[in-house]
């Protein structure tokens, strides 16, 4: 990972802004600012953006709105920003597809190290291996759903490409290749490699229930997964 990428800083406050930019830019990123979320959505359309560092609370439309809009049309990366420790923000921000949550105040140098952390995950997710029996390995089929794992991609019965966040992306993939195995919670968070947000439980729970309404898997008749009470989970798909 290069140290050229771009980083769009979306927040109304103007100093945190300037602070933010101004420690991106030290780390070697591009740094680009926005004050609400019109502005945010004029800079994703004029230019390539590789992570969004997005506060919670803007004047006019929250962060929590926007990450939605943003992940409804693409897998970028978002660090979303809060001035409340609340454990309901942490839960809200993994559901509506954040790959990191940070609450203010913070270092500038632990963001900065947040977002590489991010970036390399993302990267690495996305990056294809070559080879055709690895490609082989690396694709998953189960009932008439594929996971493309170096693709980065699970499309439907019918073809068409599902959006997932990185968490959720990674926590199907543990599942998928680990069929008919109960995989508890612990195990399942230790997976989800190279993170510096503090994981707890509930956020697994909240990503297995997301991923379940992508898959149009009912958790009291599952297909594909299957709570095991007191343990954690197991995936039983084909």
């Amino acid at each position: 990972m290069t140290s050229n990428e771009t980083i769009l800083v979306v927040d109304d406050d103007p100093d945190m802004r300037k602070m933010i930019c101004k420690a991106l830019t030290r780390e070697g990123f591009r740094s680009e600012e926005a004050g609400n979320g019109a502005q945010m959505r004029k800079s994703l359309a004029d230019r390539s953006i590789d992570l969004v560092i997005l506060d919670l609370m803007l004047p006019d439309e929250d962060g929590f709105s926007l990450a939605r809009s943003i992940r409804s049309q693409s897998n970028l990366p978002i660090i979303m920003l809060t001035g409340r420790d609340d454990i309901v923000d942490k839960v809200v921000g993994l559901e509506v597809g954040a790959d990191d949550y940070m609450t203010k105040p913070f270092h500038p140098r632990e963001l900065s190290a947040r977002v590489r952390t991010v970036l390399r995950r993302s990267q690495s997710m996305a990056a294809p291996l070559t080879g055709t029996t690895k490609q082989a390995i690396d694709t998953v089929r189960f009932g008439e759903w594929t996971l493309n794992l170096t693709g980065f991609k699970l499309l439907n019965p019918n073809g068409d490409e599902v959006s997932l966040t990185t968490y959720e992306f990674q926590v199907l993939s543990v599942l998928a290749t680990h069929p008919n195995k109960v995989l508890t919670r612990d195990q399942i968070l230790d997976s989800v490699a190279d993170r510096e947000w503090t994981p707890f439980d509930r956020s697994i729970d909240v990503l297995i229930g997301k991923i379940r309404k992508k898959l149009n898997d009912d958790p009291n008749r599952p297909s594909f997964i299957k709570t095991i009470r007191n343990m954690g989970y197991m995936f039983i798909g084909d």
